[in-house]
């Protein structure tokens, strides 16, 4: 079996759900070609958004902060993508190589290794959508929600809308993260502070390096590293959505080429959780060969590119609060109802 052929079999990131063998086939045979098995897509990416990255840093001065802070807005979300596909086996077989590739905090604010270990969780299907079990999960139980000041019910209500996750999403999520950093320390959880020691000292090597082009760490992280996030936030504004179908989860959405290129096409997001050992360049292909069929799994969950949520939701806020299929106090009867909906599916996958 080619390395290849072994990252698209890898379960660490979710087990591979094909349409039917004839899609088993056909990506076999892509993953075969010499352009697949040497991921010349995703070196060429990771050339680019270093060596881009580093030289607007170096020829600060010359670009201005303009087109200096834009550049670098785009590189480091760029930069964020890039990550997302490392934890997903690219572009080696070697775990450790590729969390090389992407330890380096370009864009600030997440250790790789948090963000390799919460995403792979959020990769369980059966869990996705999940107010305890999904750590990407925007919704809550009703529990939860009833526990909730008015204040911070105010607060999700406005980050659940198009401006609203631009400006405030990526400040709830750093106080995740500071939350998560304190807890580790707190803890003596070591492999964590371990994790954070090492962020926090590249961390420092990067600003300390980049004042000497002109660029302050506080301007960095006000001006480029939180709009990146920002950025990052569009594609994931309504990746997900209760369904009890566990295929209705996740959206296709049918975006512009810049954005695919920025998100490394994740807007077919579907097609990446039933197949997450897909490369970023084969998403496209798979799914555009199986629109049809894609579209009728997700059960029409599907977007006509970023704008769509921007003049549905740009002040409006998506009832994304309480999870419609999961009550607390009858979790067990609902997880039933769920497990029966991903067994099923599951034995289609094994079939096929």
């Amino acid at each position: 079996m080619s390395s290849t052929d072994t990252k698209l079999n890898n379960r660490e990131a979710g087990a591979a759900y094909y349409l039917s063998e004839r899609q088993r086939a056909r990506i076999k045979l892509l993953s075969r070609s010499w352009i697949w098995r040497l991921e010349l897509p995703t070196w060429i990416l990771i050339a680019i958004i270093y060596t881009g990255w580093f030289a607007c840093v170096i020829y600060w001065q010359q670009l201005g902060p303009v087109l200096g802070s834009t550049l670098l807005i785009l590189l480091s979300a760029w930069y964020m993508s890039l990550q997302h596909e490392l934890i997903h086996g690219h572009p080696t077989r070697w775990r450790r190589v590729n969390q090389l590739l992407g330890t380096l905090p370009l864009a600030v604010w997440y250790p790789y290794g948090l963000y390799r270990d919460s995403h792979i969780q959020h990769h369980k299907d059966e869990d996705l959508t999940h107010p305890e079990k999904d750590p990407e999960c925007y919704y809550y139980t009703a529990e939860q929600w009833q526990r909730f000041p008015p204040l911070f019910k105010t607060i999700v209500r406005i980050n659940n809308t198009f401006i609203g996750r631009l400006i405030l999403g990526p400040v709830l999520d750093i106080i995740d993260t500071i939350r998560s950093a304190i807890r580790a320390f707190i803890t003596g959880d070591r492999p964590a502070m371990a994790m954070w020691l090492v962020h926090f000292g590249l961390l420092g090597l990067l600003f300390h390096w980049m004042v000497g082009y002109g660029i302050s760490a506080i301007f960095y992280i006000l001006v480029i590293s939180y709009p990146a996030l920002s950025l990052t936030k569009i594609r994931s504004f309504f990746e997900h959505r209760a369904a009890e179908n566990s295929a209705a989860r996740s959206t296709l959405n049918e975006a512009a080429w810049p954005w695919r290129l920025l998100f490394l096409n994740l807007n077919y997001h579907l097609v990446h959780h039933d197949l997450p050992a897909l490369p970023w360049y084969g998403l496209r292909q798979i799914y555009l060969e199986n629109r049809v069929q894609y579209q009728h799994r997700s059960e029409q969950f599907v977007v006509n590119g970023y704008t769509e949520w921007f003049e549905a939701f740009v002040f409006t806020a998506l009832e994304i609060e309480t999870h419609p299929f999961y009550d607390s106090e009858n979790k067990a009867l609902t997880e039933r109802i769920q497990d029966t909906v991903i067994d099923s599916g599951d034995r289609r996958s094994e079939s096929a």
